[in-house]
């Protein structure tokens, strides 16, 4: 059997293009920082969210006024309304930290350098077929379910918002659902012409 041929070193040009990667790490590592950015905020408004369900005003008034929420008189305890509103503001953040490190991991491991976690226990499922198609399609998924939270906040505090306000958060959804088909579409048409050329 014969041995693999030596791969031939790059020319400069192409060595410094290919090392030029390397300048993408910063951005991750900024997003890193943005995720404990969010973690801190999930932390705060939980915490308000606890103080006030055992009769915190200052924690209740925290709440009211992050949630946008507006009674038709001052509230002195939590309802089942601002519960609502505070726990889909925390799904939010889960979902927004959730879509950090899709881009993180998946982006790293497409555009920079592998991460070398086959053997991993904790390897994510998705990272297995990872490419720049699939991320793609996950992250459009993964921002149809945050602006389905954005448009669902808005619709229980909707006598808050003015009408054009709520039809255009509800024409910005369909954009992004259409957005998403589009490029799944896409994506299945690519990857049938692919499996067809082979």
């Amino acid at each position: 059997m014969a041995s693999p041929k030596p791969l031939a070193p790059l020319r400069p040009l192409p060595r410094l293009i290919f090392a030029s990667r390397w300048l993408q790490l910063p951005l991750y590592l900024g997003l890193i920082a943005a995720q404990g950015v969010y973690v801190f905020h999930f932390w705060v408004e939980l915490v308000h969210l606890l103080e006030a369900a055992f009769g915190s005003q200052t924690a209740l008034q925290a709440l009211v006024e992050s949630a946008g929420y507006q009674a038709n008189a001052p509230l002195t305890a939590l309802n089942e309304t601002l519960i609502m509103l505070v726990v889909l503001a925390l799904i939010d953040v889960v979902m927004i930290s959730n879509l950090l490190i899709m881009v993180i991991v998946g982006g790293y491991e497409t555009f920079v350098s592998r991460l070398d976690l086959e053997c991993h226990r904790d390897q994510p499922e998705w990272l297995d077929h990872v490419n720049a198609s699939v991320l793609k399609v996950k992250l459009g998924m993964a921002i149809i379910g945050i602006s389905s939270i954005h448009l669902l906040k808005t619709f229980i505090n909707a006598a808050n918002y003015d009408v054009k306000v709520l039809m255009w958060q509800t024409l910005i959804h369909i954009t992004f659902l259409l957005s998403a088909l589009a490029i799944a579409y896409t994506d299945r048409l690519l990857a049938s012409t692919r499996s067809m050329k082979h």
